[in-house]
């Protein structure tokens, strides 16, 4: 994980992880938290993101190979409580604003209960 990352006091997600505002949570260990998005795109749609805050993808560094890998393996298993994991399922890491990202605190979507069309958008 990486450190000198400090939570930013007006991120929502930062909010999220400290418990200041209440979130549907589906999984959690020492630095990842997933809960239900409050907008879903898909029947299953969660949210995994890392306890510390990081504001998009382009910002992990080298050091953050641990950290990407964890929300990925995260994401498995919410998959797995969901039931997505045979069916299939997808996983979304939106970068700045052309890629739609509108909370800049890494996140990584897990979507699944349908049948996915390519290409997404």
């Amino acid at each position: 994980m990486s450190s000198g990352r400090d939570a930013d006091p007006a991120c929502i997600f930062c909010r999220i992880v400290r418990g200041e505002i209440p979130a549907q949570r589906v999984h959690e260990d020492a630095s990842t938290l997933a809960f239900d998005d409050l907008n879903p795109q898909a029947p299953v749609h969660v949210l995994v993101v890392p306890k510390v805050h990081v504001a998009t993808v382009a910002d992990l560094t080298a050091e953050d190979g641990a950290l990407a890998g964890q929300m990925v393996l995260a994401a498995n298993q919410v998959a797995r409580a969901k039931g997505l994991a045979e069916r299939g399922y997808r996983l979304i890491w939106n970068c700045r604003e052309e890629a739609g990202q509108s909370v800049f605190h890494l996140h990584l979507h897990v979507l699944g209960g349908r049948a996915m069309k390519w290409p997404p958008g």
